[in-house]
């Protein structure tokens, strides 16, 4: 190992931020580096991986070359997420040795995304096009996936845990923590010794996460994100290590001021209907208003049907059909 380092800051005993450059709005993604004892046996341990963009791939490997480490050198890549910036470079760094780990529930509902791109794209477009999606806009969509595709590289040999199963990372016990709503296999990893916990992207310091229904997502996150929060509470951990930001020592606090967020998000959706009959695609206009870039307008329309659906579950919204589009009314 080295001494000083510049690329990674030690955020808590042994586990190491390292902020990797990604083309989105959040700027950087937060990979953590979990390195054992000098008295274990076990290997360095690297926690969520980034996208593959020429940038990332030379911070990343900068970061552990301060280390004294390269990808062949770790013994396991821990992903908390399939989403392209916790996952996409999964499949570059698997071949140098490490083995690659991902909660059973997202290699069924989440991996799949990346391993079967036709099916996913043709149910992905079927769900757009029942929510009133425009074809000018569904056009563009998909010359911004196929290059969101180009940057991710999945496991080809991908091993799994389970919630609440114990891992051995780098010498250390961690607590598997199942968190759907973020992802339908989103996963966070609790160090019982001290309470430190690798949060993924379930709380983030600065805004919420997106919770928005995909083709191939569960039909009401928001419902599985309002109980995965309540359990984040439960957990009563020290420190909340995110995938975005800086660490949250207030979990608590967090989590009430997400769960309020969410509720007074549905609060205006429920105004923003005045008792008009509307698509998701009209209503999702209102409740993120502004000019959005293509991507950015996908996951406002995402997150607005994750809080109709839910709507509708409470039984406050009815969900019509209307000449092969659903519309909402109160």
């Amino acid at each position: 190992m080295t001494g000083a380092t510049h690329l990674s800051s030690e955020v808590a005993p042994g586990i190491y931020a390292i902020s990797v450059p990604i083309p989105y709005p959040f700027k950087y993604v937060n990979c953590y580096l979990l390195l054992p004892s000098p008295s274990s046996t076990d290997g360095p341990v690297l926690v969520d991986c980034a996208l593959d963009t020429a940038e990332a791939r030379s911070s990343l490997g900068a970061a552990l070359h301060e280390h004294g480490l390269g990808y062949g050198d770790l013994e396991h890549l821990v992903v908390t997420h399939h989403h392209p910036d916790h996952y996409g470079l999964a499949g570059l760094i698997e071949p140098h040795g490490p083995r690659v780990w991902l909660l059973d529930v997202e290699k069924e509902r989440g991996h799949v995304f990346w391993t079967q791109p036709q099916r996913m794209s043709q149910a992905g477009q079927t769900l757009f096009y029942q929510h009133g999606i425009t074809d000018e806009y569904l056009r563009d969509l998909g010359q911004e996936m196929t290059k969101t595709r180009s940057r991710v590289h999945p496991a080809q040999n991908l091993h799994t845990f389970t919630d609440e199963q114990l891992l051995r990372l780098a010498g250390q016990e961690y607590l598997v923590v199942w968190t759907p709503g973020h992802a339908d296999g989103h996963a966070m990893l609790l160090r019982e010794s001290d309470g430190v916990l690798l949060a993924g992207d379930q709380i983030l310091e600065r805004i919420s996460p997106n919770i928005g229904i995909w083709a191939y997502s569960y039909p009401n996150p928001l419902q599985h994100y309002f109980k995965s929060l309540e359990k984040t509470a439960r957990l009563g951990a020290s420190v909340a290590l995110p995938g975005h930001y800086r660490p949250i020592k207030d979990i608590a606090g967090r989590v009430a001021e997400l769960k309020a967020h969410h509720l007074e998000r549905l609060e205006f959706l429920l105004h923003l209907m005045n008792n008009r009959t509307q698509t998701c695609w009209q209503l999702s206009l209102g409740l993120f208003p502004g000019s959005l870039n293509l991507a950015q307008r996908r996951f406002a329309w995402s997150e607005t049907l994750a809080h109709l659906e839910y709507l509708v579950a409470e039984g406050a919204v009815k969900r019509l059909e209307l000449n092969g589009i659903i519309h909402y009314s109160r």
